[in-house]
């Protein structure tokens, strides 16, 4: 339950501070007077969007607090699940930054707007006449009905695997699709695999081949070149090997008269040794040279070959050519494989869904028992609210589909008076009647699972006189088991109530803002008298409200 809330710097709203108790509690006031203001700011509490519209200084920031007193929720799980301090007095802080930024805190860790509305699930429901209009949604029609039905932790188990055998399905589905695709593409793949296999390619040969190729492709000029430069070299008298000796021979005299002339003698000593190494290398390399068209010409095709894979598969070297064979070998090997995938998949998806109808049938038989409770209440409570000839039609529909809860459609039809067909309530349920069926909903509701604090947000509109005393009645019995709050115009429900807060509003240095305050019983005599006369209070008035109190 909401045991305090306290507002700063929000809409009309410059301060406020109230404490709250469990029970049935009254919110009344006029039209205007602000208690829409007090719901936006229980609203933002509970996570939803703001704007810098709320502020009522642009210059200061907004606080909004309230204080929940959460012991008997069961919601330990939830904060250590969310990494939260669980207190059970628990405080949730929303603040709104002149920038237009906005924070959450729970027990002063900052949240996201998500976990904060997924704890607010747990906190309150705010009845308004949106939700009212929601009750003609099959979705909400099922909520009741599985609530009655106990089927909350079959339809959690159900959703669960749902959601693996629709994953399932989604992958056998694109592995179907593959397959046919790929009957188009194995022929081709297969192709493209054995030409580059033929082609026996090895990493980093093309560069060996390129340079084979040109020294092939100019062995007559290599040989000359390397002849001139051995002749150039051995000559005997001026050849480099003769003026090397010469130059070596008469450092040799010189050097032991100094490091200088030692160390020079030892370069061109080492020079000598160089040009010598350097001079054996060219005699190999020119009588390896071959004259061989038929080994040029074999390099040069397998060359071409290789520019033209190249070119096909848009690879710039070797080494991508050989990763295009290794993918390709793999996307072969897997379509090889796909279909024994697809038999395993389509075995397992068989599995889900016959555990799925299983859910179904269990969540079937509950609503078929809870269907009968959830009529004959709901025309008892409506009969006491002034339609004692309402009757409703729920019929379930097998379906093969797998809906989110189940396997069925729902036809949930009402007729008020006798004599009259069924209809759909959207379409046959006056403003009047959907408030109050709404309100023997929730009343059933209360009996079945546990509700959080609830706030009735002028669910009377369109009653007047003994239902909405009838419309209290059953509102104090809910707050037996639950927190309620109700925003009402009407004196007899307000009468029904615990306690009794008036919105009310108020200029202060020129400047309008709302204020809530808790009423004494005088000062609850004289609101509900003014709901019943106006602002000048007659005295049978006065007696009328001490008698709707009493």
């Amino acid at each position: 339950m909401i045991t305090s809330l306290s507002i700063k710097n929000y809409a009309l709203i410059e301060k406020l501070s109230i404490d709250f108790s469990k029970g049935f509690s009254i919110i009344t006031g006029e039209t205007g007077a602000g208690k829409s203001i007090i719901l936006g700011a229980i609203g933002l509490v509970l996570g939803k969007r703001a704007d810098l519209t709320s502020l009522k200084n642009k210059e200061e920031k907004c606080v909004i607090e309230a204080q929940f007193e959460i012991s008997k929720y069961n919601l330990k799980e939830f904060f250590e699940a969310n990494d939260l301090d669980y207190e059970d007095e628990t405080i949730i802080r929303r603040e709104i930054l002149p920038s237009g930024k906005s924070r959450a805190f729970i027990n002063d860790s900052p949240v996201n707007l998500q976990e904060l509305q997924d704890l607010s699930l747990f906190l309150i429901d705010i009845h308004s006449q949106q939700q009212t209009q929601e009750l003609s949604e099959e979705s909400v029609q099922f909520k009741i009905i599985d609530a009655i039905a106990n089927n909350g932790d079959t339809i959690a188990a159900y959703q669960d695997l749902l959601k693996v055998y629709k994953s399932d399905k989604s992958k056998l589905n694109a592995l179907l699709k593959k397959q046919s695709d790929s009957g188009k593409e194995q022929e081709y793949n297969t192709f493209l695999l054995n030409e580059l296999v033929s082609a026996k390619l090895k990493s980093g040969e093309q560069a060996e081949l390129e340079s084979d190729f040109e020294k092939l492709n100019n062995v007559e000029i290599i040989k000359e070149s390397i002849d001139k430069s051995l002749v150039i070299a051995n000559e005997e008298q001026f050849g480099v090997f003769h003026n090397l000796n010469e130059i070596k021979g008469s450092l040799q005299k010189i050097a032991p008269f100094s490091s200088e002339y030692q160390n020079l003698f030892e370069r061109i000593t080492s020079l000598s040794i160089e040009f010598d190494d350097i001079s054996k290398e060219l005699q190999n390399a020119v009588e390896k040279l071959v004259n061989d068209p038929e080994q040029l010409e074999a390099i040069s095709q397998k060359l071409q070959l290789i520019f033209n894979l190249q070119k096909k598969h848009h690879a710039a070297t070797v080494e991508e050519l050989l990763q295009i064979q290794e993918d390709l070998g793999n996307t072969l090997l897997e379509l090889d494989n796909i279909e024994e995938e697809i038999e395993s998949l389509s075995k397992a998806i068989e599995q889900k869904a016959a555990e799925l109808n299983e859910f179904a049938t269990v969540i079937h038989k509950n609503r078929i028992d809870a269907i009968p409770v959830l009529s004959n209440q709901l025309i008892t409570i409506l009969d006491t609210l002034g339609m004692p000839n309402v009757r409703f039609k729920i019929e379930l529909i097998p379906s093969e589909t797998y809906f989110q809860n189940g396997k069925d459609e729902l036809q949930f039809l009402f007729a008020a008076n006798k004599g009259t067909d069924f209809g759909l309530l959207k379409k046959v349920a006056s403003g009047g009647e959907m408030s109050r069926i709404m309100l023997a909903v929730k009343a059933i509701l209360a009996q079945y699972s546990k509700l959080p604090t609830l706030i009735f947000d002028e669910i009377d509109t369109g009653v007047s006189g003994e239902i909405a005393i009838r419309m209290g009645e059953i509102m104090k019995e809910m707050s037996l088991k639950m927190q309620i709050f109700a925003i009402t115009h009407l004196p007899q429900i307000a009468a029904k109530g615990d306690s009794h807060f008036k919105v009310f509003k108020s200029i202060i240095d020129d400047a309008t803002q709302s204020e809530l305050k808790l009423l004494s019983q005088d000062e609850r005599v004289i609101e509900i008298a003014q709901m019943l006369s106006g602002a000048v209070v007659s005295d049978s008035a006065l007696n009328h409200a001490k008698a709707l109190l009493n």
